[in-house]
């Protein structure tokens, strides 16, 4: 059991008991032709559907389609698209004059295997309504089960990268990762490290940088020390004490950046206090989010008013009206409800404790110090919660088995440009591991078949706000806070640009001063 004081938590967070050396100065930088990056996340391995995002973001792997950092859907390594009259049948015209790290040419044929095989594993690719996939000239097309407006932007998904023929053993799994983009992978030692090097037969323009490497570290106060001391360059997700501590150098640029991902807690609607939407409501109205924001967060414009943040384009509905914090309101909705004060002031009911376990990790530093938050604002109004921190994956683990009662994490709802798919995957019929659980909501998944349906923006705008409505009423997911993602990497590092959507770390772009 977690029950530290927030006071106590937010000083422990922000003491550095190390000593911090200087960042490498510019005159230094000059010859440099390498990137470290260090990130909270684990590659395991090879595999797209489960490790494809690191890949991706280190420039390995390209897709069909790809985003700009405005959330545009533009051309990757296909040059155009379109779709039938009856909305089944997509065609992806293949970028000419592209080959595979191992030298081979990129075909229609190998483009088609990698995503036949894609189609089948899972993930956001492997969700869609694909009914075949085939090769007609110089183009992909894939058709549909049922219309599908969101395909292009599913293709944008790390899931739906193409791979060489090579890349496969004769049982399909990966066993090298050969692909195409501006880096290649030299060295792989999972689940910690990875290291690239330009990819000089690229169809592209070439990139400065010669080399890169990623380190997995999930420990915010270390990262924020590599880029003090000069061990990274490019440093991703900061704890608030490392944030402001390098803010403050002169020789370190930190950028922030509002992003499409949102720290929620996922309720299990099985569970006996959880199952009315009048009690989700309570636990919401105890809920400080302004002081999560500011204190921990040192964000206070992060304070969730409504699930979707305003980075999520035509998702944010400014007509609802915002989450709010009155604790009082909510001690009288459970009242009304028959919780009563037991002899430890825990509420009960039928013989039934208002007590729950709650699910959290640490690779997002915040999170423990907002499930601690949570414990003390929610034992204000009589809920006894139990905080376990431990590995993201017991959290899905959680909603497979159905042991979860409560999880803490960040949702990202750009995984790809258009949120639809994700909204689909967790509030969609029967709900999704990252999503609703045990919630029926039979206009809410009809909605979202229609939004994900069709392009014509008559049809989407309602539809989206049926969601958005339903959501913010029924809270099957509680949102606590926006979030902001903070990058810190030494000045002489030129080039560096927060991608919102999370794809790139940019490594093609970035160049150090001369």
């Amino acid at each position: 059991m977690i029950h530290f004081a927030l006071r106590s938590l937010l000083a422990a967070a922000a003491v550095v008991s190390c000593s911090f050396a200087t960042v490498v100065p510019a005159a230094e930088a000059q010859q440099r032709t390498s990137v470290a990056v260090v990130a909270p996340w684990h590659v395991s391995g090879m595999e797209p559907s489960q490790d494809g995002y690191t890949y991706l973001r280190m420039q390995t792997g390209e897709t069909l389609v790809g985003a700009d950092l405005d959330g545009k859907l533009v051309p990757v390594l296909a040059t155009q698209w379109g779709v039938s009259d009856d909305g089944l049948t997509w065609t992806f015209t293949l970028r000419q004059g592209v080959s595979f790290h191992d030298g081979t040419p990129l075909t229609v044929a190998a483009a088609v295997a990698s995503l036949q095989r894609a189609s089948g594993k899972p993930g956001v690719f492997g969700m869609a309504p694909i009914e075949r996939i085939e090769a007609a000239d110089n183009a992909v097309v894939i058709r549909l089960k049922r219309p599908y407006a969101a395909l292009p932007a599913v293709l944008a998904n790390y899931t739906a990268m193409i791979l060489a023929p090579a890349s496969f053993d004769a049982a399909g799994e990966v066993t090298q990762f050969i692909a195409t983009g501006p880096f290649e992978v030299a060295e792989l030692n999972a689940p910690q490290s990875m290291t690239v090097r330009r990819f000089d037969g690229y169809w592209g323009a070439a990139p400065a940088i010669e080399t890169a490497s990623y380190l997995s570290s999930h420990r915010a106060e270390t990262r924020a020390l590599m880029v003090e001391s000069g061990d990274a360059d490019l440093a991703f997700t900061l704890d608030p004490a490392g944030y402001s501590r390098l803010k403050a150098l002169d020789d370190v640029d930190v950028q922030v950046k509002p992003i499409p991902r949102v720290i929620v807690v996922k309720l299990n609607i099985a569970r006996a206090p959880l199952a009315d939407s009048e009690a989700r409501r309570a636990l919401s109205l105890a809920i400080d989010r302004a002081g999560i924001a500011a204190g921990i967060l040192r964000f206070p414009e992060a304070a969730a008013s409504q699930l979707f943040p305003p980075a999520v384009a035509g998702w944010h509905n400014p007509d609802l009206a915002p989450l709010t914090h009155d604790p009082e309101a909510a001690r009288r909705i459970l009242a009304d409800l028959g919780w009563k004060p037991g002899s430890d002031g825990i509420l009960e009911r039928d013989g039934v404790r208002f007590a729950l376990t709650l699910r959290t990790f640490p690779n997002r530093p915040e999170l423990p110090l907002i499930a601690a938050a949570l414990q003390d604002q929610w034992r204000q109004i009589g809920v006894a919660l139990d905080v376990s921190v431990g590995n993201s994956s017991e959290i899905p683990a959680g909603h497979q088995d159905g042991s979860l009662d409560m999880g803490l994490y960040a949702r990202n709802y750009g995984l790809t440009p258009d949120p639809v798919v994700n909204a689909m995957d967790d509030f969609g019929s029967g709900g999704g591991d990252w999503g609703a659980m045990n919630w029926d909501a039979p206009a809410v998944a009809a909605a979202l078949e229609t939004a994900s349906g069709v392009s014509d923006m008559a049809q989407r705008v309602p539809a989206i706000a049926t969601v958005t409505e339903a959501l913010q009423v029924e809270l099957p997911l509680i949102p606590i806070a926006w979030y902001q993602q903070t990058v810190a990497h030494p000045a002489a590092l030129k080039g560096v640009a927060v991608d919102p959507l999370e794809r790139t770390y940019g490594l093609s772009d970035l160049r150090w001063a001369e």
